[in-house]
């Protein structure tokens, strides 16, 4: 499981931490889940982060992974959520989408658009640590959309309210025409 935080200074981002739960192959599944919590609300008591992003899980054919796969995330958000973060979670397509312009791209093209934004040295290990920082970037450039905080819905009233300074005074139509 990948793990990255990631900094947000006027407009400008940056990596803090990248890196891989890993853990010995030994180790029994709850005492893996375990790990990860409290490895997840160690890294938050070191960084302070107030947002959490994750990517959300993909369908795949191997029933038993992705059940594995939704424990760990679950244990993830837990942890998370104890410590009063906000969640935020992402299609993986939707994060290569925002990092590379293409939902389809590569993990090799992920990390090299990542390269490139964040001025980053070499390659990690584990593409899992550069996904978890994708995911990252995904969620700082989802959130300084015009449209972050409206609600899916499509909740015009709630936008325009909140755009003001964006929206253009109505056309004055002849009598009976619609707008």
């Amino acid at each position: 499981m990948g793990c990255a935080v990631m900094e947000c200074v006027d407009k400008k981002i940056s990596m803090l931490y990248m890196d891989v739960l890993k853990q010995a192959a030994k180790s029994d599944a709850y005492e893996k889940l375990q790990f990860i919590y409290q490895k997840i609300i160690t890294i938050v008591n070191e960084y302070k982060p107030t947002e959490m992003a994750i990517e959300a899980p993909f369908f795949g054919k191997n029933v038993q992974s992705m059940l594995k796969l939704g424990r760990a995330q679950g244990v993830a958000i837990a942890a998370a959520m104890q410590n009063n973060l906000v969640v935020t979670e992402y299609s993986p397509k939707k994060v290569k989408q925002a990092v590379t312009g293409n939902g389809n791209a590569t993990k090799e093209q992920v990390w090299a658009m990542l390269q490139r934004q964040l001025h980053l040295p070499d390659q990690p290990k584990y593409f899992d640590a550069s996904d978890a920082l994708a995911v990252a970037v995904c969620h700082y450039y989802e959130s300084q959309s015009p449209l972050a905080g409206i609600k899916k819905k499509n909740d015009w009233e709630s936008f325009i309210a909140q755009n003001a300074h964006r929206v253009k005074a109505p056309l004055n139509l002849p009598k009976g025409e619609k707008k």
